[in-house]
């Protein structure tokens, strides 16, 4: 069976973490599972993906963030997401599209409905099925995110990244039946349980 999941949440989350655990679960259970990222995944995602994070690159436009991160989309969709889907894989990927409508738009302040349209354009109008969202308060996520190596994101004010994270429960309120929000301040494997319990659940309904 197909499925298309994604893990969001602000920076110092845990969600990377989350997603290999719950890959590693479904795995031994027998599933076909792909798990990936975003931006990255393909080959010429890692190499968008180092130019958007790299610290020397502070002089970027927004507009130019997004679209490269749109560009990055556009490939792991046409060349890992839509195949993996097609052979019946579980897909988990660690971050999609509502990370645009979070840090750009609502952390940004840039235009939601243009950010939707790029979004159309770049996947083909491909939506997950289920989304965890792992959240923590800012300053959490950018204390834990302070301890090993900090990218470019990691360096904006911490009034960016509350944006961000209340950009994330407004994106989860609009679509409930999607979302499911964990509380990500809590030890790694009362985390993954919770995910663990939901996933399990989505696969018995199918």
């Amino acid at each position: 069976m197909s499925l298309f999941v994604t893990f969001e949440g602000p920076d110092g989350s845990g969600k990377t973490t989350q997603a290999r655990l719950l890959a590693e679960f479904l795995r031994e259970r027998g599933y076909a599972v792909e798990l990936t990222r975003e931006p990255g995944g393909t080959e010429i995602g890692e190499q968008i993906r180092q130019v958007l994070l790299s610290t020397r690159n502070r002089a970027m436009r927004d507009e130019t963030e997004v679209l490269l991160f749109s560009a990055a989309r556009a490939q792991i969709v046409a060349e890992l997401i839509r195949p993996a889907l097609a052979a019946g894989k579980i897909v988990l990927c660690d971050r999609y599209y509502d990370s645009t409508l979070a840090y750009q738009g609502y952390g940004l302040g840039l235009d939601l409905d243009a950010l939707r349209a790029i979004t159309r354009f770049a996947t083909g109008g491909l939506a997950p099925q289920l989304t965890f969202y792992v959240d923590v308060p800012a300053e959490v996520g950018l204390a834990r995110r302070q301890r090993g190596k900090t990218n470019r994101l990691d360096q904006k004010d911490v009034a960016y990244h509350t944006r961000v994270r209340n950009g994330y429960l407004e994106l989860a309120r609009a679509e409930p039946t999607r979302f499911v929000i964990i509380d990500g301040t809590r030890a790694i494997e009362y985390v993954q349980q919770d995910i663990r319990a939901r996933m399990m659940k989505e696969l018995a309904s199918d």
